[in-house]
């Protein structure tokens, strides 16, 4: 096949299916099911967020998973094992949400049974997200050409986003007495994305049947399931063997040293410094927007709820638009799209301080507007670039290794974004203040990462000392 069309438009989107699940597996578990156990059945906040947030506490197994899969085959297949076995373990885990909530709703005890069943399913959930999401990356750019990486990863984000959109519409049908799409943000989280969540109102009695909270849970993970498989079906053929035998004693190395090979290497070392800083700094605003224009401007709940329409559609256009540019202009290559979308986003955290800085309202929506188009380019950028600074022979230990630094990046970066308000308001007194510095830092952050991201060049991005050099040799041009 020619390497060109290796991975056509056509499919790359049936791929893309995948990932509209994966988005509407978020809304089910981190946007309904969450917001249930809360408001509505009225257990304690804690509990349940720590078992919401275990996902982020497994996510070392997506490095161990995507070595595995760099290295050996499982019944024929290098990838499609590991994603099928993660997302089976995510489908159990919804379906068992299901009954144990719907049980609950009934009136059952919250027993020690009940809550060994609850968080089995959410490690499990966890567990699964960990280990197909980095493999299903890999099989990305297994099936991709290196021109093709940008295009294929930017529409496989735009089904994420989908996703939550989608996912937030259904479920409101499948539980028309609570409505998600009013509460979620629907444009959620990046690699495995930005994180759909409920406003958390208090109710004292449910307003729904179990019978109906139990058929939502089966529907949805009926409708996830045939999206995982519809999109992967025939994506990988089986292999008798995955690496020739002199291929195989080559790449013959330890995780400790694949994974120092991103200190040792220039360019690696320097891309592992961006995606933590710009993660970080750019999802600081995540937790403290809508405050912020509540606090500072007297917004309503109404009008900050529509903040993620605005930044939301901005994103799926900008992500459309550069990867149709990209297509067509090498100049719109993935280090370029990155380096335009930190310089936009500097320019939105600015705008945000100025606003807060000097109390100017009309000052938001732009900044919401840049916020959007900002993400979506620097998205399709560093999606792409996650696929080029991955070796050939060792995709799956690598982009483990990036989702990784990804995911504890951007959680890192969210409560860093609350808790330096909450400093901020205590020294200063001054409610605007503490937002403007906060906005402040974040593009002083974003402005670091953009120095670090001044240090790479993909066109020597693997070439290493003489030690490594059989490793990253199929990758050089």
């Amino acid at each position: 096949m020619d390497n060109e069309q290796q991975l056509p438009v056509g499919r790359n989107i049936k791929i893309g299916f995948f990932h509209l699940g994966s988005g509407m597996s978020d809304v089910i578990t981190t946007g309904v099911w969450n917001r249930i156990m809360i408001s509505d059945l009225g257990f304690a906040a804690t509990p349940i967020g720590l078992l919401v947030s275990l996902r982020y506490f497994l996510a070392p197994l997506g490095v161990w998973s995507g070595r595995v899969s760099d290295e050996r085959t499982v019944f024929g297949y290098r990838r499609l094992f590991w994603i099928w076995i993660g997302r089976l373990m995510m489908l159990l885990s919804i379906f068992g949400l299901g009954f144990v909530t719907a049980s609950l709703a009934r009136g059952a005890e919250a027993t020690v049974g009940v809550w060994l069943a609850i968080i089995v399913a959410m490690f499990l959930f966890s567990m699964g997200t960990a280990i197909s999401g980095s493999t299903f990356l890999a099989l990305i750019y297994d099936r991709s050409s290196p021109t093709e990486r940008g295009r294929a990863v930017g529409i496989v984000w735009t089904f994420l986003l989908l996703g939550f959109t989608v996912g937030g519409i259904l479920f409101a049908l499948l539980l028309p007495a609570y409505d998600p799409t009013r509460y979620l943000r629907p444009y959620g989280d990046l690699i495995e994305g930005f994180k759909p969540f409920a406003s958390l109102i208090a109710t004292t009695t449910l307003s729904f049947s179990p019978d109906t909270l139990q058929n939502l849970f089966i529907v949805a993970g009926l409708v996830m399931g045939s999206l995982w498989f519809f999109s992967l079906l025939g994506e990988e053929k089986r292999q008798r063997n995955l690496l020739q035998a002199e291929t195989q004693q080559e790449i013959k190395t330890t995780l400790r040293q694949d994974l120092s090979l991103v200190w040792r290497s220039h360019p690696l070392r320097f891309f592992c410094m961006y995606l933590a800083l710009s993660m970080a700094f750019a999802f600081s605003q995540d937790l403290i927007l809508e405050p912020f224009a509540a606090e500072v401007f007297g917004m309503s709940a109404a009008t900050t709820s529509r903040f993620a329409a605005y930044w939301g559609s901005m994103s799926i256009v900008a992500t459309l638009a550069f990867l149709f540019l990209s297509r067509r202009y090498r100049r719109f290559n993935n280090l370029n799209l990155s380096n335009l979308g930190v310089l936009v986003l500097i320019a939105t955290f600015a705008l945000f301080a100025l606003s807060a800085f000097a109390e100017i309202r009309p000052l938001v929506t732009p900044g919401l507007i840049l916020l959007g188009l900002g993400l979506g380019i620097w998205n399709v950028g560093t999606l792409g670039l996650m696929m080029d600074m991955s070796p050939y022979q060792r995709a799956g230990t690598f982009l483990g290794f990036w989702t990784l630094v990804v995911t504890l990046a951007r959680g890192l970066g969210v409560s860093s974004g609350g808790i330096l308000r909450d400093l901020s308001l205590a020294l200063t007194g001054a409610t605007p203040l503490a937002y403007g510095l906060v906005f402040t830092l974040g593009a002083i952050g974003l402005g670091l990462s953009y120095v670090a991201l001044l240090q790479i060049r993909t066109d020597y991005a693997y070439v290493q000392p003489v030690e490594t050099a059989k490793v990253f040799s199929a990758s050089m041009d």
